[in-house]
């Protein structure tokens, strides 16, 4: 397993007596336990004209997504509050490596970071859906972001399903209605709340030609632009 150097000072605990105990950092600390591809990045035209580089973050640029997040710890429009603080912990537990099989894509669009997308693999069968936080509104940069690790998931990952549940009015009609899904009884979902929905693979190549749009591979200059990045100003948050 490869750590961070931060982590390093503390792989090893002292005892009473001088002794070194075992390392246990290699007991708490998890990461991917089942088979990984990484994801090919790819572009998408937005309504706006504009394009928006979608690719794999790095679990080192996630003090970068925490920060673009922080803001919206205290909206509640659209409950990103909730949405926010769930995400900021499950990247944190990314880069703490306290959350195992987990993956993050991000939108960029102009060096700016427009949305941030996370989800884990349960096992090599079903997936679970964490979140979408569009830091860019108004442009689908989320419901692209949506479709992405479910293309992700499915095409390059292998699963044959993957469970999504939904926090907010808006989350239920992008992702519940407009994708389909199926209610799945019985099964209690991660971020527990509402119902548990699944998408299938019959339902991702179903929706696939309407909502899983690309264009690959990514010209080199935008994709090595896409490493630089900010936040999107968020005027649209203090507009409550």
């Amino acid at each position: 397993m490869i750590r961070d150097k931060a982590y390093n000072e503390n792989l090893v605990t002292y005892c009473g007596d001088d002794s070194v105990s075992e390392d246990i950092e290699s007991i708490l600390g998890v990461d991917w336990d089942i088979p990984y591809k990484p994801y090919p990045p790819k572009t998408v035209l937005l309504p706006t004209g504009e394009r928006m580089v979608v690719r794999e973050a790095s679990r080192e640029e996630v003090p970068r997504l925490l920060q673009a997040i922080t803001p919206l710890l205290t909206v509640d429009r659209d409950f990103y509050d909730i949405v926010a603080a769930r995400q900021y912990a499950e990247l944190l537990g990314w880069y703490r490596r306290r959350v195992r099989n987990e993956f993050c894509l991000i939108g960029i669009v102009d060096g700016k970071l427009a949305g941030i997308v996370n989800s884990r693999a349960y096992d090599q069968k079903t997936h679970v859906s964490y979140h979408t936080t569009a830091l860019k509104r108004g442009a689908r940069a989320g419901a692209h972001l949506f479709a992405a690790k479910h293309e992700h998931s499915i095409e390059y990952l292998g699963a044959e399903e993957i469970l999504v549940t939904a926090e907010s009015p808006i989350g239920f009609r992008r992702w519940i209605v407009e994708w389909g899904l199926q209610v799945r009884p019985g099964v209690q979902h991660e971020l527990g709340g509402a119902k548990t929905w699944v998408i299938t693979k019959d339902i991702y190549y179903k929706v696939k030609p309407r909502l899983v749009l690309a264009s690959r591979p990514v010209p080199d200059d935008l994709l090595k632009r896409s490493e630089k990045f900010e936040p999107v100003p968020l005027d649209w948050a203090s507009k409550q």
